[in-house]
């Protein structure tokens, strides 16, 4: 049993009127699939998002590397606030567009160069997501290194452009150093109906571990899924987990 599943954990302590829920999506609420588009969003959770979204009077919000546009397809016809393109989309309110002035797309010579990366072999896949470009080996585990170690070339071919290579779960992703979901989270809870609350942030790959350590100055504490991340108040074993503890965080708070 994981820290997170004890009934002493702070899991088990949330008041909905104090708190802001931030939600990573894949390998968090979302179990993974073969390709990002395979995924599944099981209706019970729309519904579950939708009440813990009214019942914390609007702040809660997904954190993703996704883009707003597919989030939106993802979990339609449910709009959420969200952070999305790894802090490159910001939307505090359904309905509400992110700017799209605020952060720079990835340079399109870069990703002529990263796609290049495919020709290693079948099943190495190529996700443009305008803000960042990710190269998956889901299907080609034997690629793993061989993607990572041509992919940190290609960014280091251009040293004038400040890149940052992220790894993930069986993927790596290029995008601008502008940007992160850490420095996105801040600035969320910077504007209400976030501002003031306690940040309670769930996050399963590399790309989470930046907020975690943001959390406790605010007040707030995070989850980690799947593994233990130093830092946080606790574990879920996967996403099935996570969406049983919503589940009972909006029955309680009912």
């Amino acid at each position: 049993m994981t820290r997170a599943d004890t009934m002493t954990s702070p899991a088990d302590a949330i008041d909905l009127d104090e708190v802001a829920l931030l939600l990573d999506i894949d390998g968090t609420l979302l179990d993974f699939a073969d390709t990002p588009r395979e995924v599944w969003v099981p209706p019970t959770l729309r519904r579950t998002l939708g009440g813990l979204l009214a019942r914390t009077g609007g702040a809660l919000a997904l954190v993703s590397g996704r883009v707003l546009a597919d989030i939106d397809l993802l979990f339609a016809p449910l709009e959420l606030p969200a952070i999305g393109g790894h802090g490159a989309e910001l939307r505090v309110a359904p309905g509400e567009r992110s700017d799209p002035a605020r952060t720079p797309s990835l340079d399109p010579m870069v990703k002529r160069k990263l796609a290049g990366v495919a020709e290693l072999g079948r099943g190495v896949l190529i996700e443009d997501k305008g803000y960042s470009l990710a190269l998956h080996w889901r299907l080609a585990p034997d690629k793993g290194v061989a993607v990572t170690a041509m992919v940190q070339s290609i960014c280091e071919s251009f040293p004038d452009l400040p890149l940052e290579a992220m790894p993930g779960k069986a993927v790596i992703e290029v995008k601008p150093a502008a940007f992160d979901k850490a420095s996105a989270v801040a600035e969320l809870m910077r504007l209400p109906p976030f501002e003031g609350r306690r940040p309670v942030f769930v996050g399963d790959d590399v790309t989470d571990e930046r907020v975690f350590p943001i959390l406790p100055p605010l007040g707030g504490f995070g989850f980690a899924v799947g593994r233990d991340i130093p830092g946080t108040a606790g574990s879920f074993a996967g996403p099935a987990a996570v969406r049983a503890w919503l589940d009972g965080l909006l029955e309680r708070g009912a």
